[in-house]
């Protein structure tokens, strides 16, 4: 069964910090700098004291003879109304970064490339079966004068026994005149862990956690107070 996936892009997804290529160890130090730089965007979160916590950098890297794959999750960002209530501005993505290998253990992170899964396009490859397939299109300039300059194109295929699947990424640049190609094959148990990882940070993504922790309204104090307007939202027409 194949899924189908068309998806707007944001423009304004996480900047980048160029590397150097290497072996594995500089991988994961570049690694590191860049999934700084992704997660600072989150960093625009604030508490409800107004103080920035300590961000924590924990990515899941694949190293492959041909290419790597990480993923890691990118937080919502989040604004303050007028009201002095907080609503998710925009909602997070859990960004899959893949970068070729240019020799033995060695890969070329200037040469990566990005693509964002939406909370939505991360419920169709938490839906995958093993001997399901997926496809996302992206388009980072969908609905501009420069629309169709960019396309992603991501492909999640399992392979035929059941083992694992094939990621792959081509990402065709109009502008750049270039065409780049990736493909990291992942065991089962390697995308059981995706698996699980997306489908704990799904709530986060979404802005949820936010949501579920926040003190509820009326008690003032005395447990004994409930707030009746919260009480009387389920049925609010």
């Amino acid at each position: 069964m194949i899924k189908l996936s068309r998806s707007l892009l944001s423009r304004s997804l996480p900047s980048e910090i160029s590397g150097k290529s290497g072996n594995i160890r500089d991988a994961l130090r570049l690694h590191s700098f860049t999934s700084q730089a992704g997660i600072s965007t989150a960093g625009h979160d604030f508490s409800a004291k107004g103080d920035s916590p300590a961000r924590i950098f924990a990515p899941y890297t694949i190293y492959k003879g041909k290419a790597a794959l990480s993923v890691v999750p990118i937080l919502p960002t989040f604004t303050k109304l007028d009201s002095g209530d907080v609503r998710v501005q925009r909602s997070g993505v859990m960004m899959l970064t893949f970068w070729p290998a240019i020799g033995e253990r060695k890969y070329d992170w200037e040469r990566r490339q990005k693509f964002a899964l939406s909370p939505t396009e991360v419920g169709s490859l938490l839906n995958m079966g093993r001997h399901d397939s997926s496809e996302f299109f992206h388009d980072p300039s969908m609905l501009t004068s420069n629309a169709g300059q960019v396309r992603k194109n991501l492909s999640i295929k399992a392979i035929d026994d059941g083992t694992g699947y094939f990621f792959s990424l081509n990402v065709h640049n109009n502008i750049l005149k270039s065409n780049e190609r990736f493909s990291v094959p992942i065991t089962a148990a390697e995308f059981a862990v995706m698996k699980t990882a997306c489908s704990f940070a799904l709530p986060h993504l979404m802005g949820w956690h936010r949501l579920t922790n926040q003190s509820p309204r009326g008690l003032g104090g005395s447990s004994s107070k409930v707030d009746r307007q919260s009480l009387e939202l389920e049925w609010d027409k």
